[in-house]
Order: structure tokens, then C-alpha cells, then sequence
């Protein structure tokens, strides 16, 4: 699943978002908390299920981050999200899911176009 939101604010300030891995649950309804040690990110959801994640890429220069999921739900996970500047005050955020079993790909895939939209919502409001 891949899905990307045009923003009206300059790549680096979306990143400053995006790009921390402890800042998630700021723009990712459904998170009530994100906690990284190391190479590893805990998600927390609002049902309270605690979820560690492997950071497997944390890139400031190509503004990539890519982490897997290391839940017994899931057989395969990589989730990327890259800001790719269009303009001094325009990017391009494209957050991909690929996992295994599909449905789960399909449900993440799911709840990552409502985080484009709100990551989206954030920055354009800081104008």
C-alpha cells in the first residue's frame, strides 16, 4: 500500500515531524505514544497494546525512514515514509506499507492515509 500527500510547507520543517521516530503519535491517530531506545521504537495504540518496531533506516539527508514491525502478527513488515522536496515551501510525504499477511498490509495501509492526512492538517495549519 503506498500513499503520498502534496504539503504546503518546505520539506525540512516536515521532517522535523516525520522524521522523528519519538514524535509519531503527534500526527498518527490511534497512537497515544512512541518511545525509541536505540534502534528500537515502541508504539503504544489506544487500545493500549504495546508494539515494537525496529528502525531500519533513519536517513536526514534523503529524509527516509523505514521500520518493520517486529509483532508476531505480522510474518513480514516494512513500513518507509520519504519527504521528497518539490519547492522551498512544497514537498511530497509518501508513506509505503508491505506486509505479510496482505490484510494487515491492507488495515496499516489503511491507517497511514488518515496519518498523511493529519501529518498534512499539522503543518499546513503552522503557516
Amino acid at each position: 500500500m503506498r500513499y503520498h500527500r502534496r504539503v504546503r510547507r518546505s520539506a525540512a520543517d516536515v521532517w522535523t515531524l516525520a522524521g522523528d521516530p519519538a514524535r509519531l503519535h503527534e500526527w498518527f491517530p490511534g497512537i497515544t505514544s512512541s518511545a525509541v531506545e536505540g534502534t528500537t521504537r515502541t508504539i503504544v495504540t489506544g487500545a493500549g497494546l504495546p508494539m515494537p518496531e525496529e528502525i531500519l533506516v533513519l536517513d536526514h539527508t534523503q529524509r527516509r525512514f523505514q521500520y518493520r514491525v517486529a509483532s508476531p502478527l505480522f510474518q513480514y513488515h516494512r513500513g518507509s515514509i520519504d519527504v521528497i522536496e518539490l519547492g522551498d515551501a512544497e514537498c511530497l510525504v509518501v508513506y509505503t506499507t508491505d506486509a505479510d499477511p496482505r490484510t494487515m498490509a491492507l488495515v496499516v495501509g489503511g491507517a497511514t492515509a488518515g496519518a498523511l492526512d493529519e501529518l498534512c492538517r499539522i503543518m499546513e495549519e503552522g503557516d
